[in-house]
C-alpha cells in the first residue's frame, strides 16, 4: 500500500477520534476516542517505517501504546470515581476537576 493512502486513512481515523473528543458527552465514548487518535499516530509511525525501510519508528510505536495503555487506566479510575460521586457520565457534570 502507498504512503499517500496509509497517511490519508490515519488523517481520517485522527479527524474521526478529534471529532469525537470536541463532539460527544459520554466520557467514555471520548476515551475511545482518544484511543483511536493514538491508533491513527501508530497507523503513521508504521506507514512511515515501511516507506523509508528503517525500523526506529517502531520504538516510537511502543511508546504510543504505553501512553495509551496508561491513560487507559488513569482515565478509567478517574470515571469510576466521578460516576460514584455524580452517577452519570456526562462530561458536562464533570466539572469537580476544575480549579
Amino acid at each position: 500500500m502507498p504512503l499517500p493512502h496509509v497517511l490519508a486513512f490515519a488523517f481520517l481515523l485522527f479527524a474521526i477520534g478529534a471529532a469525537g473528543v470536541l463532539l460527544r458527552k459520554n466520557v467514555l465514548v471520548v476515551l475511545m476516542c482518544i484511543e483511536l487518535m493514538l491508533n491513527s499516530v501508530n497507523l503513521a509511525f508504521v506507514g512511515f517505517s515501511r516507506h523509508f525501510g528503517d525500523s526506529g519508528s517502531h520504538v516510537m510505536v511502543l511508546m504510543v501504546f504505553v501512553v495509551a495503555a496508561v491513560e487507559v487506566g488513569v482515565g478509567m479510575a478517574i470515571v469510576v470515581n466521578m460516576y460514584r460521586r455524580r452517577r452519570t457520565l456526562s462530561v458536562d457534570e464533570f466539572t469537580a476537576l476544575k480549579g
